[in-house]
């Protein structure tokens, strides 16, 4: 099996003399290729800190992130952008489409900045619409749209390049139950058909009971790891619970 993310040693620290705050305090992991991985913790303890250091928004204060081989921690600030586009899918809460672009224009965009050949665009696009149940709203504008098909539509931007790996930063923060549901289905599908490395930072335990492993972070550090095996996802959503009240509580809190 392929490493595609390899973190070692990570921390990121803010603040200056006597007033030092450890976002994330040595923190090291493996995500094999094909992998469906959650983050999860409290609010300030380091989850979302840790995804923006592997997206490259944000810079590690030390320690090495490789990525599909590469070190991201030596990259040229000239060259994230590229790197961003060629290997990274985002999925973000609030969808980020374009509301002028309809949703198969919002997903031909991704393609188009890699150059993709125009007469190859309109068969992926509909691959991937085909795969998240979104064929009948390629022609409509965001406005147009549910909040969850409009999270499908960023999703299916954000797989559509076939990145190295998919980040998600809370993707049914605004959804509904059965909108998050859909969407949580339709990354299920990405992961086991054609194989989408996902990762998810969630502080919802239903959300996280479709991932495949579990980190949890608190402080900083890696608190606790659960890993699915064969367990059904009622079970695993038992086991993320009682971690859950080992961390405290909510973790919303």
């Amino acid at each position: 099996m392929k490493t595609i993310l390899k973190v070692e040693h990570l921390e990121k620290y803010y603040g200056g003399k006597g007033n030092i705050t450890r976002a994330i305090d040595d923190i090291s992991f493996e995500v094999e290729e094909g992998e469906y991985i959650g983050i999860m913790g409290a609010s300030g303890s380091g989850k979302t800190t840790l995804l923006n250091c592997i997206s490259t928004i944000d810079s590690a204060t030390a320690g090495r992130i490789y990525l599909d081989g590469s070190d991201i921690t030596t990259i040229k600030p000239s060259q994230l952008s590229k790197f961003r586009r060629e290997k990274l899918g985002f999925i973000f809460q609030d969808f980020n489409l374009l509301d002028t672009l309809t949703a198969s224009e919002n997903i031909a965009l991704a393609l188009t900045i890699l150059h993709t050949p125009a007469n190859k665009i309109d068969s992926e696009i509909q691959n991937m619409a085909k795969l998240l149940n979104i064929t009948d709203v390629l022609s409509k504008y965001p406005y147009q749209m549910s909040g969850g098909q409009k999270q499908r539509v960023a999703s299916a931007r954000a797989i559509v390049t076939n990145p190295s790996m998919v980040l998600a930063d809370e993707p049914t923060g605004n959804l509904d139950s059965k909108s998050a549901r859909m969407l949580l289905e339709s990354f299920r599908k990405l992961n086991e058909e054609i194989k989408a490395t996902i990762m998810m930072v969630t502080h919802d335990a239903f959300t996280a009971s479709y991932c495949k492993r579990i980190l949890f972070i608190k402080d900083g550090k890696i608190f606790n790891e659960i890993i699915r095996g064969k367990d059904s996802r009622k079970e695993f959503f038992d086991r993320i619970m009682e971690v859950i009240s080992l961390l405290g509580g909510d973790l919303n809190a």
